[in-house]
């Protein structure tokens, strides 16, 4: 692989500052109390309707990753995703409903994930006192868009906004024909509506991962090393942990991982490499990711920024400042990723007495065989 210059490899940064927001991305835009929400695409175009919409990172992923900021009291209404709609809280408190008309409530805070199942509609609001954010990610690179509630399609329309078939937001006060209805989303029939799947609320609750209910434990086979030991808390599916013992409470497909990693300062992971492209949301701390193929790059990446690692770069990745690093690592693909560490770190290990079983997993070394078998 060529050495990542410098230049691409702060291409890949999405700093706080650069994200763009969008306040008309969908057809509630006008609606009283939907009308000052803030939406944003940082990787992929999400589920956008708005031509108008900023996208920071276009290039694929097998996945998207936004933002939604709201002041005290907003709504985003009631809406469908046919993909993984996974939501991170940033900062604030928030309600997040689901059912046919939102019947169903639930609190998330700071650090806690919710994963809403798809084809149900879904809403929140921001319930704290203050400006609100959520990072999200969507599964796929093509969402397919929304579908938003019969009533907020038909209270839309009176402010003289639809949604084509496309997924293009339509407002003829800025001069667009309103489309024929065989080529805009109707609202969706009442009898459609009765046979959406009902989701208990014991089986929402089975997909939060609340920030106190998080499960760290060391992950990698330098956990033994004088700069090792960071820890993974795993969320959604398989990820790159090397620990036996590690389990994700949300275990149906998304099309992507996703894990809390934390660093303590001074501490470092790697060098080391994955296939898959790596997207590290920055929740809490300082990270100096290096690139340790010769060229020399690296890049500081703060809380809240947003970072992506191409597939098959060897990176080193270490908590700077004072305040432990805590980023969640979205990985592409429902399969288990396994990081390859550089050699001398390999080597360092086994002389501490870890290696990796057949399996990928850390293990006592000295239990380890020494042979293999093909065949």
């Amino acid at each position: 692989m060529t050495p990542m210059t410098q230049e691409i490899a702060q291409a890949r940064h999405i700093k706080r500052e650069d994200y763009v927001s969008c306040k008309v991305a969908f057809i509630d835009c006008k609606k009283p109390g939907s009308d000052t929400k803030e939406n944003y695409s940082i990787i992929g175009p999400g589920v956008t309707s708005s031509d108008d919409q900023i996208i920071n990172l276009p290039e694929v992923h097998g996945f998207n990753i936004g933002a939604a900021a709201m002041p005290h009291g907003i709504t985003n209404n009631l809406h469908i995703h046919f993909t993984a709609e996974v939501f991170i809280v940033q900062h604030g408190e928030w309600t997040f409903r689901w059912g046919s008309n939102g019947e169903n409530e639930v609190t998330g805070c700071k650090g806690d994930i919710v994963s809403v199942p798809t084809w149900i509609f879904r809403g929140f609001t921001n319930a704290g006192p203050d400006d609100g954010w959520l990072f999200t990610i969507l599964g796929g690179d093509n969402t397919g868009g929304v579908i938003f509630h019969p009533e907020i399609i038909r209270e839309a329309a009176g402010y003289g906004l639809y949604i084509s078939s496309d997924n293009r937001l339509i407002d003829t006060s800025r001069g667009d024909a309103v489309p024929p209805e065989s080529e805009r989303i109707p609202p969706m029939p009442d009898e459609d509506v009765a046979t959406l799947r009902n989701v208990t609320r014991d089986e929402m609750m089975s997909r939060i991962v609340t920030s106190d209910a998080r499960d760290f434990h060391p992950a990698f086979i330098d956990q033994t090393l004088p700069k090792g030991g960071a820890q993974i808390a795993p969320v959604i599916g398989f990820g790159m942990t090397q620990n036996r013992d590690h389990a994700a409470p949300i275990t149906n497909p998304h099309g992507f991982s996703a894990e809390w990693l934390r660093i303590e300062p001074g501490q470092t992971v790697g060098p080391f490499l994955l296939d898959e492209k790596m997207v590290l949301m920055m929740h809490e701390g300082q990270m100096r990711l290096e690139y340790t193929d010769g060229g020399g790059a690296s890049v500081d990446v703060d809380a809240w920024d947003t970072y992506s690692v191409p597939g098959g770069a060897f990176r080193k990745l270490t908590a700077i400042g004072d305040k432990p690093v805590e980023a969640l690592v979205v990985l592409s693909g429902d399969h288990r990723k396994r990081p390859v560490f550089a050699p001398e770190i390999v080597e360092a290990a086994q002389e501490a007495g870890l290696g990796l079983d057949a399996g990928g997993f850390v293990a006592k070394a000295a239990l380890l065989p020494s042979y293999g078998r093909a065949g």
